[in-house]
């Protein structure tokens, strides 16, 4: 298989997919003022082309911020692309969508990865969506666009996950998440007063979740939501911890980017040797992988705030270069498997 990514910085569309021919599955990644026009001119040049898209961010080997970026996949790639509905009340209702893409695809777990391109409620969606994949341990990646609306097969929706399952006719996939935090000291909690509907912290260990934050960081109040970026929570998952960014100050409490129930137990993080946590997993993508046809990544915007902030983001998209063709989006929210985590990287890698 092969992936092509074309970009323009000022939203010409017939500018970013230029030398695109016989494309297999399109993503598209636009602005919030063109992203609906973008969608109707796509399906007219690639009619019954599956595709999704969305509004965010996009990238190679550059970034394209304001304009469009579009991903495709072909020579060699089965693929099929849909919508689940209704995601903040039902996503289960349109289930049978996603389980005939499955079959009709013949997904495999060593050779067929799902995309999605979620509009929100991501935890919900990706339970709906994983209680399908996990019959054939196929594995997932993606992440939450702007603006609350996704696209697919030239359609808009809102309240809504697009997603893809696409199928590596000439090799493997392998689904890789990354994270450049570790825990701080031995500080862990027990969450409390929390608002599940509005990803609402109230207390930690029965204190006021605004007031724990700020006095083991020694930072004031208006401090607190760009410390995030050194130092989010982090939800325990078994082995795994789950990155947990926090959004504002509300009253005592901290509103974050993703759920926390009663009685979660949390642990502060803090930020590590992010450089050589990269190097490290591109080390280990190369372990893994001795050839490789494309690479597609989610990178957190949280992520890419910091790296921008330490002039490290070009340096970035340079080093993951060092795969081969490399290429992805900017979301506010990162998926992997069934898991809905912040400020982390996803990627699936195809041989």
């Amino acid at each position: 298989m092969k992936q092509f990514f074309g970009m323009s910085q000022r939203g010409n569309l017939t500018e970013a997919v230029s030398g695109l021919s016989r494309p297999q599955l399109i993503m598209l990644f636009s602005n919030g003022e063109q992203f609906e026009a973008h969608v109707n001119e796509l399906e007219k040049l690639y009619p019954g082309v599956p595709s999704i898209g969305c509004i965010g961010m996009s990238y190679d080997t550059k970034v394209v911020e304001k304009g469009v970026g579009v991903l495709a996949f072909y020579d060699g790639v089965s693929a099929a692309a849909n919508v689940l509905e209704q995601v903040s009340v039902m996503p289960v209702k349109y289930i049978a969508r996603l389980e005939e893409d499955v079959k009709r695809v013949n997904g495999a777990s060593n050779d067929t990865i799902c995309i999605d391109l979620c509009a929100g409620n991501d935890a919900c969606v990706l339970t709906t969506i994983h209680s399908v994949l996990k019959r054939r341990n196929i594995s997932l990646v993606g992440g939450t666009g702007d603006a609350g609306k996704v696209s697919a097969n030239g359609k808009i929706y809102e309240d809504a996950v697009a997603y893809a399952l696409v199928k590596n006719q000439g090799g493997r996939v392998k689904a890789y998440k990354e994270n450049i935090y570790h825990q701080l000291k031995n500080h862990r909690f027990v969450a409390s007063q929390t608002d599940k509907a509005n990803y609402v912290i109230g207390a930690l260990n029965g204190h006021p979740a605004r007031q724990v934050y700020q006095d083991i960081l020694h930072i004031t109040e208006q401090e607190i939501t760009t410390q995030t970026f050194k130092n989010p929570f982090g939800k325990l998952n078994g082995d795994d911890i789950c990155i947990v960014s926090i959004k504002e100050v509300r009253g005592n409490a901290l509103t974050c980017f993703r759920q926390v129930n009663d009685s979660d137990v949390l642990v502060l993080l803090e930020l590590g040797d992010y450089k050589e946590t990269v190097k490290n997993t591109i080390r280990k993508i190369q372990e893994d992988f001795p050839r490789i046809s494309a690479v597609f990544s989610v990178n957190c915007l949280f992520r890419y705030l910091l790296f921008n902030q330490n002039h490290y983001m070009q340096e970035y998209l340079d080093d993951m270069r060092r795969l081969g063709k490399h290429a992805g989006f900017v979301g506010y929210g990162e998926h992997y498997n069934n898991r809905f985590v912040n400020q982390s990287m996803t990627c699936v890698v195809f041989e």
